[in-house]
């Protein structure tokens, strides 16, 4: 059984900084694109930056410059760095993966989310 757990959100004011970090564990085989996404209330979910195994990470234009995806494939974990937050980033964080795991077939996981509030 595969699972992503997120860590990292909390309260910080406008213009602040936070760290979000999701491991994956399990029977994993292999991991392809882990990426980030965000749901405000009464909005979508929507992506916020995504990174490939091995190529070029993509980005939400809103985040571009201000927030950062990495990954660590030693630890299965994907990284948000987030600075000169706004209150406009206030949202609940998923992080999402692409795994194979125990059946050699990819399939799509998420975590439970991390509540991240951004006061003005």
């Amino acid at each position: 059984q595969v699972q992503l757990v997120e860590s990292g959100g909390g309260l910080v004011q406008a213009g602040g900084s936070l760290r979000l970090s999701c491991a994956a564990s399990g029977t994993i085989f292999s991991i392809r694109t882990m990426g980030w996404y965000r749901q405000a209330p009464g909005k979508q979910r929507e992506l916020v930056a995504a990174i490939p195994n091995g190529g070029t990470t993509n980005y939400a234009d809103s985040e571009k410059g201000r927030f950062t995806i990495s990954r660590d494939n030693t630890k299965n974990t994907v990284y948000l760095q987030m600075n000169s937050l706004k209150p406009e980033d206030t949202a609940v964080y998923y992080c999402n993966a692409y795994i194979s795991g125990s059946s050699r077939h990819y399939y799509d996981y998420w975590g439970q989310g991390t509540q991240v509030t951004v006061s003005s």
